[in-house]
């Protein structure tokens, strides 16, 4: 019996939680800037759980999509859709429970927010598909990812502000920055199978154009804090965060896979550094 199930915590990839961590710390950003450091009890929760189940969506409709190509890369070829552990239409009941209990805490927030929702899942299940027609998918990714910040911003002050689509930029970049470094691990095998990514697109340039979009988020985010009037120790955190972009670069510095995937992986610590900031600031 466990074993069976086993497939299905893979196939929502519960097992590998940086996901989850790269979309709610950021969403939380949004959540701690728009309630002015005090967000109640329920919209935490609600933002939390909807991290982790759109998440989860977002994975199985990913696997969906891709279940043809996962077959020819290294690092898929063991997912229970690639390897047909599970089958499509097994899948697509997960993904519609998922969605369903996204939208059910959805409900729980005002208009604008759940109009935001719809919005939201658009962007969850197109993004699979953009990897064969546009040459920087990790656009479409951002957008995808940042959407709790206008969600944040829409369920707190009923509004979106421009400290709403601030923040909600920063975002999008370091999403396009570490998911660059993520398909520079798969780059070879991509361009085998013609699958399309900024890792291929950027070329040579791949890791210094990561760092400049690095760079910008992080000196946005102290310009926001200095917009905000955040105190000294939101600087502080922001401040001392660039040390996680300077161990990335170190870790870049030996081009290969394994460093790669650890660059990006590291940016779990940022976002979550960062969200200490708003908290403390």
């Amino acid at each position: 019996m466990w074993q069976h199930y086993k497939y299905y915590f893979k196939l929502m990839r519960f097992h590998q939680p940086i996901g989850i961590y790269l979309l709610l710390w950021p969403t939380l950003w949004g959540v701690w800037a728009a309630a002015n450091g005090k967000p109640s009890l329920k919209i935490v929760c609600i933002f939390v759980l909807g991290s982790i189940v759109m998440r989860a969506a977002g994975c199985v409709i990913n696997d969906i999509a891709d279940r043809q190509f996962d077959r020819h890369v290294k690092r898929t070829t063991m997912r229970p859709l690639a390897n047909k552990n599970i089958t499509v239409f097994s899948a697509l009941i997960v993904f519609f429970i998922c969605v369903t209990f996204g939208l059910a805490l959805a409900l729980m927030l005002n208009t604008l927010a759940i109009k935001l929702a719809f919005i939201g899942l658009i962007l969850a299940v197109v993004y699979p598909f953009t990897k064969r027609w546009i040459h920087a998918p990790q656009l479409i990714l951002g957008f995808a990812f940042a959407w709790g910040m206008p969600m944040a911003y829409a369920a707190i002050q009923e509004k979106l502000s421009w400290e709403c689509w601030y923040l909600f930029t920063l975002v999008i970049l370091l999403a396009i920055a570490y998911d660059t470094l993520y398909a520079m691990v798969d780059k070879e095998d991509d361009m085998t199978i013609g699958i399309k990514s900024t890792a291929i697109w950027f070329g040579r340039h791949d890791k210094t154009i990561v760092f400049v979009l690095q760079l910008v988020v992080w000196l946005g985010l102290l310009l926001f804090g200095f917009l905000q009037h955040y105190s000294w120790m939101f600087d502080a955190w922001i401040a001392c965060s660039l040390g996680f972009f300077i161990y990335q670069r170190k870790l870049l510095r030996e081009q290969t896979t394994q460093k790669y995937f650890q660059a990006f992986l590291n940016h779990h610590w940022f976002v979550l550094w960062v969200w200490i900031g708003f908290v403390m600031g």
